[in-house]
């Protein structure tokens, strides 16, 4: 039989291995860096391993290699099985219940005596490498049902006997690596040494089938890559983002706080903090007014009814917040978009008024589980640079233009770059078939005439719409969700919004849903990592600090300090009776920009010693130039592109 690999005809027997074929058309290198394959039988894609039959009817293979995205997930659920191995051989009373990959790696849960703690990875991970270093093939077999459970019985191993019996297919399939034989849909990389370069992480508890009346497991997490090099870059990352991490870095800097025994996954910003939010703040409505925009305010209840008309009550209830006052049912809100669009019908619009551009930094409550609550990146109360568009429909590809626009404006304002994805509809949804291809479309067309590159992200779409998600990579490369834009055309016509066109007839407006920052709390803790604490000058709460040498400068560093604070500088003073090198060693671990030293020499100069937080010395500037110096820094990122900065 004929079948096409990497646009080369090759001809093996029928029911050859897929791996015959793959060795016909690649060389020995590119063959030895393949763990699978995807087959097309009958226009169909089917994931394969190397040592299956080639399907009747396959006409294309197309090789997975151990470093795709595809094959990474191959590597680390074989690697969970290597795991799982290694754990049953020394601790044969272990009882192995699931073992997924999961982003990044992989987990196994196991049903032992003493829960496992880190002190037991080291042995697990030699084990782990005996295994690997055998390179023992993944070997599958079916089995009925009733044999697959006969089998097990006599393992012992009571779990996966329930997980067959709730299976409603008649077969089933096993892998089987040296001693080790495991219930798995498969498909597996073709020998263990594909788990060499793996790395156990830590530990957690977790019920059986997630369920607290369960028995309680032992979780082992993992990650595994393709090769040594990819992980002890993997390893590296990890460690620089321990660095990195906002929480400890909040701390640190007194920017921010939490109190879990009195409001958990809500953030109580210290004065530090929330002055780069206010300057976050005002910055971004100073941009928003610029680009044509009108700044609202909503209400943070709306009655229930209301929700139940927007089709939230029943898609998103479950994150919702309610409450009673008197006899009525209140909602608290997650989003923004009822409220703007009951200002926007507040009156009746012409097509002359349109586009209604509606922003606001509006606080949102969404219910989150506890277990995924994160510093600042997953909260229950959050701020949303949130935005709503109303426009006719011939203007809806300029809008979500101009909201991309404004995406890239502020992606280089803060050096990121991104990914852009078109996520589509889900199975959860409302609007009609219509309504949903032409939102789609519109989106595709705005990406593609922006010149990004994007990928389709089927059935990720809201519930009311498709949207554009952006991810952000940051300096040490992890991808962050932040800006998204979706274009609505079903809530308009639920909430009966109308306009009156240049016939006199009235109309429905297309709805643009948009957050270019997306949170402020997710986007500040963004930033704090991206940078690791030292925030640009002209984000800083604090740009510059004036230390004293003795007390003779006391007087002198009052003075400055209202001199800058006077040209709009964010300056502190440091007169404390304490040596000068402790005194610098603080303002850099504090991450503040400008340190200004003040001793006899600057007393009688009437100037300061500038030093950078990076420990450059730029010697001795009058006020004024360290003015200029600060304004300048603050200035540079917003040079290039469509913004500006403005000490006013």
């Amino acid at each position: 039989m004929d079948v096409r690999v990497e646009g080369q005809m090759v001809d093996v027997p029928a029911g050859a291995e897929v791996a015959a074929a793959l060795q016909k058309a690649l060389s020995g290198k590119k063959f030895k860096a393949v763990v699978a394959a995807r087959a097309v039988v009958d226009g169909q894609s089917v994931l394969l391993d190397l040592s299956a039959p080639l399907p009747e009817g396959c006409g294309e293979l197309t090789p997975v290699y151990a470093d795709s995205p595809e094959g990474l997930q191959l590597i680390r659920h074989s690697t969970a099985h290597v795991m799982a191995a290694a754990v049953k051989r020394l601790f044969p009373t272990a009882k192995v219940t699931i073992g997924p990959s999961i982003d990044n790696g992989f987990y196994y849960d196991f049903d032992v005596e003493r829960p496992f703690s880190s002190e037991d990875f080291p042995a697990i991970e030699a084990e782990m490498q005996k295994i690997a270093a055998a390179r023992e093939p993944f070997s599958r077999e079916a089995l009925s049902k009733a044999d697959a459970v006969a089998r097990f019985k006599a393992m012992g191993e009571t779990y996966k006997v329930e997980l067959i019996e709730g299976i409603e297919a008649d077969t089933v399939s096993l892998y089987t690596c040296g001693d080790f034989t495991d219930l798995c849909r498969g498909p597996h990389v073709p020998h263990t040494g594909f788990a060499k370069a793996s790395k156990l992480m830590s530990v957690a508890g977790a019920y059986w089938r997630g369920d607290e009346k369960n028995p309680m497991l032992s979780r082992i997490y993992g990650t595994a890559f393709a090769d040594e090099k990819a992980l002890a870059a993997y390893l590296k990352q990890l460690e620089e983002a321990k660095r990195r991490d906002h929480r400890k870095l909040g701390r640190e800097l007194s920017l921010f706080a939490f109190q879990e025994d009195v409001a958990p996954g809500m953030v109580f910003w210290l004065p530090k903090g929330m002055l780069v939010r206010a300057i976050l703040e005002d910055f971004w409505r100073k941009e928003h007014l610029k680009r044509g925009y009108d700044m609202v305010q909503g209400p943070q209840l709306l009655r229930v009814e209301t929700w139940q008309r927007s089709g939230h009550y029943d898609h998103y209830r479950e994150n919702m917040y309610f409450t009673r006052i008197e006899d009525d049912a209140y909602g608290i809100k997650p989003m923004n978009c009822i409220a703007h669009m009951l200002i926007y019908k507040n009156e009746l619009r012409s097509y002359r008024d349109l586009p209604q551009r509606y922003f606001e930094l509006g606080v949102v409550h969404r219910h989150e589980k506890s277990g995924v609550l994160h510093g600042l990146l997953r909260v229950r109360q959050f701020t949303q640079d949130d935005a709503h568009i109303l426009c006719a429909p011939e203007q809806l590809e300029g809008e979500i233009l101009g909201v991309i626009h404004l995406i890239r404006d502020l992606m280089h304002l803060f050096g990121f770059q991104y990914k852009v994805a078109v996520s589509t509809r889900p199975e959860s949804s409302i609007g009609t078939d219509e309504a949903w291809e032409l939102a789609t479309n519109a989106l595709i067309q705005a990406v593609e005439k922006a010149g990004l590159p994007y990928e389709i992200n089927a059935g990720d779409g809201a519930f009311y719409g498709p949207k554009i998600d952006v991810r952000l990579l940051d300096c040490i490369g992890r991808e962050w969700q932040c800006s998204t834009i979706q274009v609505d055309f079903t809530l308009p016509e639920r909430f009966d919004l109308t306009y009156v066109g240049q016939d006199g007839e009235r109309h429905r407006p297309v709805m643009v849903h948009r957050a270019i920052m997306g949170s402020l709390e997710r986007f500040i803790g963004v930033l704090i990592e991206q940078y690791a604490g030292a925030l640009p000058a002209w984000l800083a709460p604090e740009q510059a600090r004036l230390l004293t040498v003795t007390e003779a400068g006391d007087a002198t560093v009052e003075r400055m300090r209202g001199e800058l604070q006077a040209l709009g500088i964010r300056v502190t003073a440091d007169t404390r009776n304490e040596k000068l090198g402790f005194k610098v060693r603080e303002a850099q671990v504090a991450k503040v920009p400008y340190i200004l030293v003040v001793g006899e020499k600057e007393v009688q100069a009437d100037g300061v010693n500038v030093r950078l937080r990076s420990g450059e010395n730029l010697g001795l500037k009058s006020i004024a130039d360290v003015a200029a110096l600060i304004r300048a820094d603050a200035e540079e990122p917003f040079k290039q592109g469509g913004m500006r900065y403005s000490f006013a």
